[in-house]
Order: structure tokens, then C-alpha cells, then sequence
């Protein structure tokens, strides 16, 4: 008759190691948020816009919308500008805005300022909100204007404009 090995000590360290492994495995994978994983068919600039603080987008609007509006022929890419950052709700008030003041309404001058700089803000109730200093004249003199500008936290679009 054939003696079966019947001490248990290295099976059972192995069967510890083995559960403590996939335990581990588990756990790693159960960590990794389900927002981290980008839906296929969704455009990379909407990835890369989600993935980046929302004030970062508000400097990549403002940085391009300056340039666009100081530009002889750049009322079309301000549009599309517009199109691409705001929120449809924020573009219909800054029609109405405009309107009313006769300026632009995202830098609320009537024309481009020398300069922007942009500050983070608070966050809460899913938006987060920037300060944008805007420079006016020469670096000799210069005048700053301030906007407080919210965007959303989901989409990184940019849902509100004030001074």
C-alpha cells in the first residue's frame, strides 16, 4: 500500500499564499475606478478634456479665444471656439449679454485684452470655479479686469461667466 503524505504544512502555505495572491488581485482590481475607463467610440479630445482639471480648460479656452478675437479674421474660430468650450445654456446668456452691452461677453471688454492669467478656484455641487485676470494696456502700465468663471466637473465645459 502506497502511503499518501498527509502533513499539511506546505499544501497549507501554499493554499494561504495562493488565496492571500488572488485576494490581492482582487482588491487591485476593485480599486481602478469604472470613470477611469474611457467608453470606445468616444473622441480623444473629450478623453484628454475629462482627464484635465477643469481650470486647465479654462486656460486653453481663454489662451485660443484671445488669440482668435485679437486676429483680423478670427470671428469664425471664436464661434467655433465658443462651440467647442461652452455649455449651449452659458452661449445663449452671453448672447443676450452681448446684446445688451454691446461687448464681448466671454472677456466683457469690446476688445482683446493684452494678457490673461487664470487662477483655480473652489469646487462643489459638481462645478469648480476660476478667476481669470485679464491685462489691460502696457506692461509699463497695466489695468486688470477679473472674471469668475465656472465650469462643469462631468464634462470640463465651461458653464458660466461673470464679473
Amino acid at each position: 500500500m502506497t502511503r499518501l503524505r498527509t502533513s499539511g504544512r506546505p499544501r497549507g502555505r501554499r493554499v494561504i499564499g495562493r488565496t492571500l495572491l488572488a485576494a490581492a488581485l482582487l482588491t487591485a482590481v476593485a480599486a481602478v475606478p469604472a470613470a477611469a475607463v474611457v467608453p470606445q467610440g468616444a473622441p480623444a479630445a473629450a478623453a484628454a478634456r475629462a482627464a484635465a482639471p477643469a481650470y486647465e480648460q479654462v486656460v486653453h479656452f481663454y489662451g485660443a479665444y484671445i488669440d482668435a478675437v485679437a486676429a483680423e479674421d478670427g470671428g469664425e474660430l471664436a464661434a467655433s471656439l465658443r462651440d467647442f468650450y461652452l455649455t449651449p445654456g452659458l452661449r445663449a446668456e452671453l448672447g443676450d449679454w452681448e446684446e445688451a452691452h454691446g461687448a464681448d461677453g466671454v472677456l466683457h471688454a469690446q476688445n482683446a485684452p493684452a494678457g490673461f492669467r487664470v487662477s483655480g478656484g473652489d469646487s462643489g455641487a459638481g462645478h469648480t470655479w476660476s478667476t481669470v485676470r485679464l491685462t489691460w494696456g502696457s506692461q509699463d502700465d497695466p489695468a486688470y479686469t477679473y472674471l469668475k468663471v465656472r465650469s462643469d466637473l462631468a464634462t470640463g465645459k465651461i458653464s458660466g461667466i461673470r464679473e
